[in-house]
């Protein structure tokens, strides 16, 4: 899991070069609606989320609710919401899907306020057809929604919901049992990683310019993000508002295989490779989460012996940093 925070870096790379190139705005994006994650079991993948990272219960559907083929659980956390989903015929795609990824991203879900437009908009600029627009209502009202592929088996869902005042969508219900743990303080979903195979990053980061209207925010090449052993290059694009956030990375030639490379043999393809999520007390988040058991990576100590020779001035308490294994780049600091 990587916690960040990366509204101070805006237009500008870390050298404070600016390098923003203006989004077009045919595709208005108000933020991130959902993300979907399709996993082995639904009911326990809640739980954790709930005692682990302090989310909250919001909606269901099930067989309850009339849904044959899936159960899902919709969780909250401030402006973050996450859908997971299993299903009940082994046969399905979703059951096919977990069976070739593990559990693992399926859907990003886009609010915009005309899911037709969007549709329309991208499908002409070339984008490949996942949902027609479709309009689905209960007694609440309706929601329209559309989709369309991106990398691999990634789904792109637009969902306009300014007709609808339920608790998430029509064939959900309400969620509500004690079991209520406290808030671990995420805020927002920041960004969300595409990793892409070898060659492939530009394809994709050209789909988001053309196709969608994002703009290239900042490119990192293999001298940037590297160690003597492991590479990757990545470009991260944005929408207008710098609401929406993809970085898309690709391996790079290093003496052994790339973070990206073990991901893609791992995940047996392309795919949504991590959700980045911004905290503003990133101290609060992680010693929070820790106490519930959630495991991050080791940093060594010695990290932390030349960061501010690296980053520059650091106002935070570098022994709070060091004791929780919180690392610090220019613009932000994060935790894995």
């Amino acid at each position: 899991m990587s916690v960040a925070d990366l509204t101070k870096v805006k237009n500008y790379d870390y050298s404070g070069e600016k390098v923003f190139e203006k989004a077009q705005d045919f595709l208005p994006i108000n933020g991130t609606d959902y993300v979907e994650l399709y996993v082995g079991n639904a009911k326990q993948a809640a739980h954790y989320y709930k005692t682990a990272f302090g989310f909250q219960e919001l909606a269901y559907a099930g067989l309850e609710t009339g849904s044959r083929d899936r159960v899902s659980y919709v969780l909250v956390q401030d402006k973050i919401r996450l859908v997971l989903t299993s299903p009940f015929d082994p046969e399905s795609e979703i059951s096919h899907h977990i069976r070739k990824h593990g559990d693992g991203v399926k859907v990003i879900a886009l609010w915009v306020d005309d899911a037709r437009k969007s549709y329309e908009e991208t499908t002409k600029r070339g984008a490949k057809s996942y949902l027609q627009p479709t309009v689905i209502k209960d007694e609440h009202g309706e929601i329209v929604k559309a989709g369309i592929h991106t990398y691999g088996e990634t789904i792109h869902m637009f969902i306009e919901r300014k007709n609808y005042h339920g608790v998430f969508m029509p064939g959900y219900t309400k969620l509500d049992t004690e079991y209520k743990p406290t808030t671990t303080g995420l805020k927002y979903i920041d960004h969300m990683v595409g990793n892409v195979e070898l060659g492939a990053m530009n394809k994709w980061a050209n789909f988001y310019a053309e196709v969608m209207g994002f703009a290239n925010l900042v490119t990192f090449d293999d001298k940037d993000i590297s160690t003597e052993y492991t590479a990757l290059m990545s470009k991260v694009m944005t929408n207008g508002n710098g609401r929406i956030k993809f970085p898309i990375n690709e391996p790079a030639h290093g003496k052994k295989k790339s973070q990206v490379e073990e991901y893609l043999d791992f995940y047996q393809g392309p795919g949504c490779q991590h959700i980045a999520v911004a905290t503003d007390d990133i101290v609060f988040t992680i010693s929070e989460m820790r106490k519930r058991g959630v495991e991050f990576l080791y940093v060594p100590g010695t990290y932390y012996d030349t960061v501010k020779d690296r980053v520059g001035i650091i106002e935070e308490d570098m022994e709070v940093l060091k004791k929780w294994g919180i690392m610090v780049v220019p613009g932000f600091i994060r935790i894995y």
